[in-house]
């Protein structure tokens, strides 16, 4: 098979030349130049076949034909798809090196295998090193294996088994012999991607291709790739904890609000379903700068611990840092308990923490850390059992917040005797074993308190 003719195409100006070059001769740009295959045209330059026109639908014209989901009997999985795997969809996954990619969709390949027949496709492991992770995860049979790289290689075994699902072990690791450059380059991933893409539409195949991240937490490649597929997934957590926990950040098929969480045992990964004093802290104790925030993670309703540390800065600006949080939230927060409540924190260094490597990315945070902020500051304890629910403005009110009843019903399950709520946002008539204070001002709330 003759290769193709390749030509290297500017992403900023579309110059076009026929070698690499790191600067861009015509608008001088740096490192923009992306091989592509060249379409050869027959020397009468007459397309060799006349274009059909495309066909056109009504939308009266359309069946209502409902996809049936494949539950992988993996719950906390099955949760952040929204409800099971969509035949023919398409699912992008990162995360850092080690932290039980290849072993989470091994165990989903094992509980697809009663719907049909799963191929996974490794080009990092061989199929050995592959069977012994299977026999620690207790796979036996129901998954085909493949070690290649060349995509042309792979595409032709995948027409050739007709899989329902398939498996890409990874993205960086693939290849196409028509191009040139080397694996894990611009244009090796999003080629490969964009025929896998192609054919999982075409054989209406349940594809999941496993891809790395960069430094900066960021799926390697171009940033088209997660514009081509249906799903986005990142597996996070921290080295030192066995807590992984699996986010959607785009998802065709449901919400982007959900997250599994997931411990990584000698067995494989294992799910966690009940989460909700996990990042509630082990010490039993009341702490200075520490506050209990019931939060949600997409419809879970969630107990987190928010930390706060204030400490006399030595610098002429403070600092301020923060892990799990919005950095300018905390700014935001800072000044309006200088302005409003007269603290005198331009002295202090602030650094804030969310137990469990969570991230909290809704504003109904903004009270909890707040009065972690003034009981490290004060050097008051906030008793264990009191948990914070609301958005703070720049006025220093109180603000509305979403899904109030399902917060409060999971403060009752576990314990908590006094929760702080946004006083318009708590319905009348419920009743609950414990104080429910609502509240309207911050100087309010810290006034009950302390």
């Amino acid at each position: 098979m003759a290769k193709a003719k390749t030509q290297f195409v500017c992403g900023e100006c579309g110059y076009a030349c026929g070698k690499w070059s790191g600067q861009c001769p015509s608008c001088g740009e740096w490192n923009t130049l992306v091989e592509e295959e060249v379409q050869v045209q027959p020397k009468s330059g007459k397309p060799q076949h006349a274009s059909l026109p495309a066909k056109i639908y009504r939308f009266a014209d359309i069946p209502e034909t409902s996809q049936t989901r494949h539950e992988t009997g993996i719950g906390e999985f099955d949760r952040v798809l929204g409800g099971g795997v969509v035949p023919g969809s398409v699912v992008l996954s990162g995360g850092e090196p080690g932290i039980g990619k290849s072993t989470l969709f091994l165990q989903i390949a094992k509980q697809l295998s009663k719907y049909g027949t799963v191929l996974y496709v490794s080009g990092e492991e061989s199929p050995a090193q592959i069977k012994m992770r299977a026999k620690r995860l207790s796979i036996e049979d129901g998954v085909l294996l493949m070690s290649e790289t060349e995509i042309g290689s792979i595409l032709a075994g995948v027409e050739q088994n007709a899989p329902r699902f398939l498996i890409m072990d990874s993205i960086q690791t693939l290849y196409d012999a028509n191009l040139s450059s080397a694996p894990g380059s611009v244009a090796q991933v999003r080629g490969c991607a964009t025929k896998i893409t192609a054919m999982a539409k075409t054989m209406n195949i349940a594809t999941f291709i496993i891809g790395h991240v960069t430094k900066e937490g960021a799926i390697a490649g171009p940033r088209v790739l997660e514009h081509i597929v249906d799903t986005v997934l990142y597996f996070e957590g921290e080295r030192a904890s066995n807590f992984r926990i699996l986010r959607a950040v785009k998802n065709r098929f449901g919400s982007t609000d959900e997250v599994g969480i997931f411990e990584m045992r000698d067995v494989g990964m294992s799910e966690v379903k009940d989460p909700a004093m996990l990042y509630e802290g082990d010490n039993a104790q009341d702490l200075n700068g520490v506050c209990i925030f019931a939060g949600t993670q997409g419809t879970r309703p969630m107990l987190l611990e928010v930390q706060a540390l204030c400490s006399h800065t030595q610098l002429n600006i403070p600092r301020r840092l923060c892990s799990g949080f919005d950095v300018n939230r905390l700014y935001m927060i800072c000044a309006v308990l200088e302005k409003k409540i007269g603290l005198k924190l331009y002295t202090q260094d602030i650094f804030v923490n969310v137990a469990g490597g969570i991230k909290i990315r809704e504003h109904a945070a903004d009270l909890a850390l707040a009065v972690a902020v003034v009981s490290s500051l004060r050097n008051m304890a906030v008793g264990r059992e009191i948990a914070f629910i609301g958005e703070v403005g720049l006025a220093g009110e109180i603000r509305h917040v979403a899904q109030i009843t399902k917060r409060l019903a999971e403060c009752e399950r576990m314990g908590i005797k006094r929760v702080f709520a946004p006083k318009r946002s708590i319905e009348k008539g419920m009743k609950y074993n414990m104080e429910v204070v609502g509240v309207n001002t911050l100087f309010d709330v810290l006034e009950k308190v302390f």
